[in-house]
């Protein structure tokens, strides 16, 4: 049996709650997940858990996920490089920009300290960006509110009423899974791909 791939999935809110359980029935990986989150009744709208949400008994959003394999979990926020050292390939699927500059420094092109791929949905638009993407667009990447944001719309975030749902974040999950397999396979891959919806 060929060695599994270590993958660190940073986020398992909207998007990483998709991903990791695709990821994850495969058996071909080490998964390592990370958010400090736990759970809020308005995520099972547009997330992906298989434990209730119960206000008395807080869960993090990492023990909630329903997995084939097991996955490392990490219930705090990913701050330094020194944790995200030692991983094929490392997904962010953060919710913030902080957590997206760190994976940034790691680098563009084959020669980056880190292969990485970035994950995004808002409302009806997402995308995937990945380590092979020209630097040149980095500060365009990387640009937008300070703090952290919905993967959801406008609308859901005033409402929190289903009818407001976007579901780009699972278009997002499952294109990026096939992106892993492909990359994992030495497939070609695209470097960034945006959907507006």
């Amino acid at each position: 049996m060929n060695k599994k791939r270590k993958i660190l999935i940073i986020g398992v809110g909207g998007i990483g709650s998709y991903l990791t359980p695709l990821l994850s029935q495969t058996k071909l990986y080490e998964i390592t997940i990370a958010d400090p989150d736990t759970l809020e009744k308005k995520n099972y709208l547009y997330q992906n858990y298989d434990v209730m949400f119960d206000k008395a008994n807080p869960v993090f959003k990492v023990d909630a996920l329903k997995l084939t394999e097991p996955a490392k979990k990490i219930p705090y926020p990913i701050l330094t490089e020194q944790q995200i050292k030692g991983f094929d390939l490392i997904i962010c699927c953060a919710d913030n920009l902080d957590v997206r500059r760190l994976v940034y420094r790691q680098g563009f092109g084959e020669s980056c300290m880190s292969k990485w791929l970035d994950l995004r949905a808002q409302g009806r638009n997402a995308a995937l960006i990945s380590y092979l993407a020209d630097k040149k667009y980095s500060d365009t990447f990387l640009s937008g509110p300070e703090g952290s944001f919905s993967c959801q719309g406008e609308a859901f975030n005033k409402t929190n009423n289903a009818t407001d749902v976007h579901f780009m974040h699972a278009a997002i999950s499952g294109y990026a899974a096939q992106w892993i397999q492909r990359w994992f396979n030495n497939e070609q891959v695209i470097n960034k791909f945006f959907i507006n919806g």
